[in-house]
């Protein structure tokens, strides 16, 4: 009978998923993360995709990862290391173990180790622990590709088909190893396939397998661990990805202002996946429309937004480029657009698959002519619900494009998300035209706020007509009247301006801080963390992050000057700082920047922030 082992409780723990592209490490860790955030834990996720379509098998390009950060209480990142990697080929433990803690569990799949794996992994010799300096005591290894061979020989499944539930053996020992309950891993699966009750079925037998395996073998490692939730709040939860939660946010804004939701998109990476959630929704009032480009996603966008929908249009940096044109008659027509960019790396075709913020000055400024737009970021995963809410309510209210901007790292990433009750939510009250006006209404007759009125198609006495040449601001004729059209570009620039949007906060040591850490987007949690690390140390250390770019909030230029110490943080060459100079007078700030396509490591963080203080 196996002894009965300790089982020691920790606060968090990162464990990261490596293999082949088509080894399936995006769903191991993607149950995993979905059990863990189920019974309550906090998590935050970084699936790491190569850029290949798919590289040859084996090979160090082809390694796709996924790592997933747990804790007992709020984790902020996906973790600078983990604590146990998983490596199902050579390859995969070359790349990947660089982000591995130095006293980190390896669990590998010594099937994927002979000769010829190891040659495609660019090692020398056939000690490959000895060859990377790991020690064989914190290695895990067990022939997994036999074992599922072994485990499913009855099923009458092909070879092909059995090794493509390896992932499933790899989770379910790391499922033994940190005390997960299994029946949330098994109802995930029959739901993922509940058209294909024997795949479902298989899958579940190979987590088994990987779970009892751990249990009988258990001296090679020395605990099985388990992280508590400390501060459960009641309510449902779900693990969710940034681009589901966008799509969820459109979908209860359109709810929540009684329109339709129409999207235009064309595919590309990262944003996709948004379109093809938003397609699963048509119950829900929802149309989604793959178009043949992305200057026809976005003009049928701007299509359905003259016709009354919630219009929202969806792409990455390279599709904004050839969006901005479209972009620019919803300015100048002054309708209520959405426009989705998650942002990734360039220039160019640049980092399909990586994640960077180096889009804020396209958003800003990318467009001809004075183009205000309002421009929002969202923080991580679950804000993204929040962001889209708020950039389509700003749209529908003030009559305008909003930029919403998400990157790479938290559309793909996940964490644990409470189902909101749309009841809390606030109301959004589009402009429409009262029906007094009708018989004295011009297209851009405006209410008390400088926000245009929304005559909506259909409406008897209200027919008019909109486009992309300069309007006179009382008939709406064509005017090329210079006196006119200085006019109408000071009221589209002082409608924005209006736009009243939260204060900017301040977090940790607000009062006295030495040093203020400015972010924005995605990199709250990573910035935050770096925050909470130095604050531990005995440093006086605040955070202020940026969510509403432009306009932005009213105190800023209080914020910032209030401390003698200020560094903006960003994954681009500065673009932020720019913007903050450009309309905070007098302000300096110190810089921090990356462009690697990879999020921020707080300890790298860490040490240049120390630096700044001690300068």
């Amino acid at each position: 009978m196996a002894e009965k082992l300790e089982v020691k409780e920790l606060s968090d723990v990162a464990v990261r998923f490596s293999g082949d592209s088509g080894d399936g490490m995006q769903l191991a860790g993607n149950i995993f993360s979905t059990v863990s955030a189920t019974v309550g834990n906090s998590i935050s996720t970084f699936p790491d995709y190569p850029a290949d379509i798919r590289a040859p098998q084996g090979s160090l390009t082809g390694v796709s990862g996924f790592q997933v950060h747990i804790g007992a209480e709020q984790v902020y990142t996906p973790g600078d290391k983990c604590d146990v990697l998983v490596a199902m080929n050579a390859a995969a433990l070359k790349t990947q173990y660089k982000y591995a803690k130095p006293g980190a569990a390896i669990i590998i799949d010594t099937d994927a180790f002979k000769a010829s794996d190891l040659k495609k992994a660019n090692f020398q010799t056939e000690d490959y622990l000895g060859e990377m300096g790991i020690d064989p005591d914190r290695v895990i290894a067990c022939p997994i590709s036999q074992m599922v061979k072994d485990c499913l020989a009855d099923t009458g499944m092909d070879t092909k088909a059995i090794m493509k539930c390896r992932n499933m053996f790899a989770l379910g020992l790391v499922c033994w190893l940190f005390d997960r309950d299994l029946d949330i891993a098994y109802n995930f699966l029959k739901e993922k396939f509940a058209k294909k009750a024997g795949v479902a079925e298989a899958n579940i037998k190979v987590i088994q397998a990987g779970y009892d395996y751990g249990h009988n073998t258990h001296s090679s490692v020395s605990n099985v661990y388990r992280i508590e939730t400390k501060n459960k709040v009641p309510g449902r939860y779900m693990d969710i990805t940034g681009n589901k939660a966008t799509a969820y946010g459109f979908i209860a804004a359109a709810e929540k202002a009684g329109l339709k939701l129409y999207l235009g998109s064309y595919p590309i990476t990262p944003a996709t996946d948004v379109l093809h959630e938003l397609s699963k929704h048509k119950s829900l009032g929802v149309t989604t429309v793959q178009c043949e480009d992305e200057i026809a996603g976005c003009a049928s966008s701007v299509g359905a937004a003259f016709a009354g929908a919630l219009a929202v249009t969806s792409t990455s940096g390279p599709g904004i480029c050839l969006k901005s044109e479209a972009m620019n008659l919803a300015v100048i027509m002054e309708l209520p657009l959405v426009v989705l960019d998650v942002q990734r790396g360039g220039p160019a075709t640049g980092l399909p698959t990586k994640s960077e913020q180096t889009d804020l000055l396209q958003a800003l400024f990318g467009r001809n002519g004075e183009s205000p737009m309002p421009v929002i970021a969202a923080t991580s995963p679950t804000d993204c619900f929040d962001a889209a809410f708020a950039a389509s309510k700003m749209a529908l209210e003030h009559m305008t494009p909003v930029i919403l901007m998400t990157d790479a790292y938290i559309a793909n990433g996940s964490a644990a998300f409470k189902l909101p009750n749309l009841a809390e939510y606030p109301e959004i009250n589009p402009p429409y035209v009262p029906e007094e006006l009708k018989g004295t209404w011009t297209p851009y007759m405006r209410a008390e706020n400088g926000t245009r009125y929304w005559a909506v198609p259909g409406r008897e006495g209200f027919q008019h007509i909109l486009g992309g040449l300069e309007k006179d601001n009382k008939t709406g004729a064509i005017s090329t009247d210079p006196e006119n059209h200085d006019l109408m570009t000071r009221l589209r620039q002082a409608k924005i301006d209006k736009i009243q949007v939260p204060d900017l906060e301040v977090l940790g040591d607000a009062d006295d801080a030495e040093l203020l850490i400015v972010g924005f987007g995605g990199t709250y949690g990573h910035l935050h963390a770096a925050m909470d690390e130095m604050r531990s140390k005995g440093k006086k250390v605040a955070l202020a992050h940026f969510k509403y770019i432009n306009p932005l909030p009213a105190n800023t230029s209080d914020v910032l000057k209030k401390y003698k110490k200020v560094v903006v943080a960003e994954q681009n060459m500065g673009q932020l700082a720019g913007w903050l100079r450009m309309k905070v007078d007098g302000f300096v700030p110190y810089q921090f920047n990356q462009v690697k396509g990879q999020p921020f490591v707080v300890s790298e963080l860490v040490e240049a922030f120390e630096e700044i203080i001690n300068k």
